[in-house]
This record gives structure tokens, C-alpha cells and sequence, in this order.
């Protein structure tokens, strides 16, 4: 079968996996226990594992990307307060205002054209503390990769350099490090290397990883604890959760190396849509059309789902469900579109 009427090649998230029959299986059988009580074992080996691999203290599981980015930012900014990013990060754009809301935190930002560090731009928004006129700068947070740049990886020199700056001026470094596995698959950088560059971290379970929920604060246990008290405070306290860690100490154990796979799969993808598959580093691609809307209308007639970012961008996303028979049938659909 062929366009509309095969099986979609869905292409708007590394969200969208189902779990694998090997990881229901792992689901069906795991230990657990009431982890508000601290007492699900498999969701106390997932904090383990999780913390020791980016080189920290602990971790706190979360059921979604968002409030561990919300929890873990916290712990380094307060009320009145500011951190600043790159002008498309997720926590500015994509998380609804949720730390403003709950943290009561400011954003400035920086641009770049790949959501990189710009660190001449960080030392020219930095403010310290300069008396009732100016808020004050607590943290930088980088994405990485950054998702709505493409995928992109930060340079290791460039965060190597923030981290520098950081400890000068007495500012903290957050990571959204939802696809931090994409990066160190791509790069070969331990994920210990980057989780010691940053004070704290959120990671996420559910993207390129294939599990159905779960994401992590990652950092000091004092931070840490302080998040495991915020989680409760925000209605995030779970039970018998252990069902669902399970997944993730799965995906942990057979799914990292496999991205390099989804990351083969975005080139040939590129490629086929004109876009220099040099640039593409991980599973994201994302380019400019003239009608971003009827793009993705007139891709998803021929059996092809891909996402509109804005008037004009279109991003598609490879993942766990995407075979190389599907990427392929996609480019075909793809170069056929008008642009």
C-alpha cells in the first residue's frame, strides 16, 4: 500500500512510540511499592541509575518533562528572580508559563541560529545583583539537544566555557536535557561529562527513549529533596509507580544505542526534503515552506504526519516506531510536495 491508504508515517513527535512487547513485559513484572512513602523499588534502581549515569547525587521521578524542568529550575531560581536562555527554548516557549506561574521567576533571552550557547550574548544579559532597579540573574539554561533548532547538539567547548563563566559570577547552569541521550549517542560525550557541566538536570523517558511517561530532576540530594517536596506540593506525587519506572530502566538498558538509527533516518529524511543532511546531528529536521499549515495538510493526505512550529516551519521527528521502509516511503512523499 502507498500514500493515504498505508499505515501513517507519523513524523510529529519521538513522543508517539508505543512500548515494545519486551518493555510491557518489563512493566507487567516490576517490584513496586507507594513511592510518595520512598518505598517503590523500581522507581528507587530508576533514580540510581539515572543520577549515576550524569554523574550526580540523585534524581526524583516525574511523570512528565515538564514539571521536572519546572522542579529542577526551581532549586536555582526564585521569586522575583531571572535565568536567561536561548530565545526557542522549550521551557520559554513550550511549557505554558509554568515557571512564572509556579516559581515566579522572569526570562530573558539570547538568539542563536542552532539554539546554541551564545556566551557573548549570556555576559551582556547577565545582571548581578544591582540593588532594587534590576533583576537578578540566578541560572542559564541550555537545551540540549534543542528541539525547535533542529535537534542540535551544543558544542562541548561552549559549555565547558558557560560553566567556567557560571562559577566566576556565582550562577547556577540548568540543563533541559530532554533528548541529552540523542546528544551522547551523536557525540560519543559520556552523559557523565555533560551532567557535570550542570548543576541540575531534567531528563525525560518518553521521547527518543520509547517509553510511555517519565522524566527525572537530576542533581544534589539536597536538591533533589527540595523537589521531591514541590512535586507533592503540585499534585505530583504517585503510588505504585514502579509499573511505569520499569519502562524507563528498560528503554535505559535497550534503547540509547538505537538512536543512532533514528538519527540515520532524519539524514535521509533531510536530504529528500533539500535540507543539507550535514546540519541534521539527531532525530529533528526542521525547515522553512511557504504555507507551514497546508504543508502538513497536503503531506498528511499522502500518508505522512509532520508538524507546523509556525506560519512557516514544519519539523518532523524520527523515532523507535519509524522503520527504515517508513523513512523511506516518507522522503518519497516529501520531495513530491510542493514547497
Amino acid at each position: 500500500m502507498t500514500g493515504a491508504t498505508a499505515r501513517p508515517v507519523d513524523l510529529r513527535s519521538d513522543t508517539l512510540t508505543s512500548p515494545t512487547p519486551a518493555m510491557r513485559r518489563a512493566m507487567a513484572d516490576a517490584e513496586v511499592g507507594d513511592d510518595v512513602y520512598g518505598e517503590d523499588p523500581t522507581v528507587r534502581a530508576l533514580e540510581e541509575r539515572v543520577a549515576a549515569l550524569l554523574g550526580h547525587e540523585a534524581a526524583l521521578f516525574c511523570p512528565t518533562g515538564s514539571m521536572a524542568n519546572v522542579l529542577a529550575l526551581r532549586t536555582l531560581v526564585g521569586v522575583g528572580e531571572e535565568v536567561l536562555c536561548e530565545s526557542r527554548a522549550h521551557i520559554a516557549r513550550a511549557e505554558l508559563g509554568a515557571h512564572a506561574a509556579y516559581t515566579g521567576l522572569t526570562m530573558r533571552t539570547w538568539s542563536d541560529p542552532r539554539g546554541g550557547v551564545d556566551l557573548a550574548a549570556v555576559e551582556d544579559l547577565f545582571a548581578p545583583d544591582l540593588g532594587p532597579f534590576f533583576v537578578a540573574t540566578r541560572a542559564v539554561a541550555i537545551e540540549n539537544t534543542h528541539n525547535f533548532a533542529g535537534g542540535t547538539v551544543a558544542p562541548l567547548a561552549d559549555l565547558e566555557a558557560l560553566r567556567s563563566f557560571a562559577d566566576a559570577h556565582g550562577v547556577g547552569i540548568h540543563l533541559d536535557g530532554a533528548r541529552i541521550w540523542n546528544a551522547h549517542v551523536a557525540t560519543g560525550v559520556p552523559l557523565a561529562t555533560y551532567g557535570g557541566l550542570v548543576d541540575v538536570a531534567a531528563v525525560c523517558l518518553s521521547k527518543g527513549l520509547g517509553a510511555p511517561i517519565g522524566s527525572l530532576v537530576v542533581g544534589s540530594a539536597d536538591a533533589v529533596a527540595e523537589s521531591r517536596v514541590w512535586r507533592k506540593r503540585m499534585g505530583g506525587g504517585m503510588r505504585q509507580v514502579g509499573v511505569l519506572a520499569a519502562a524507563g530502566l528498560h528503554a535505559l538498558e535497550h534503547h540509547v544505542e538505537r538512536l543512532a538509527d533514528d538519527h540515520a533516518h532524519a539524514r535521509l529524511l533531510a536530504e529528500a526534503w533539500d535540507v543539507d543532511p550535514a546540519g541534521v546531528e539527531t532525530n529533528i529536521v526542521v525547515r522553512e515552506v511557504g504555507d507551514a499549515a497546508a504543508y502538513v495538510a497536503a503531506a498528511a493526505t499522502e500518508g505522512v504526519r509532520v508538524s507546523a512550529l509556525g506560519r512557516t516551519t514544519v519539523r518532523l521527528v524520527t523515532h523507535l516506531d519509524v522503520t527504515r521502509g517508513d523513512a523511506e516511503r516518507a522522503a518519497g512523499v516529501l520531495a513530491s510536495l510542493p514547497r
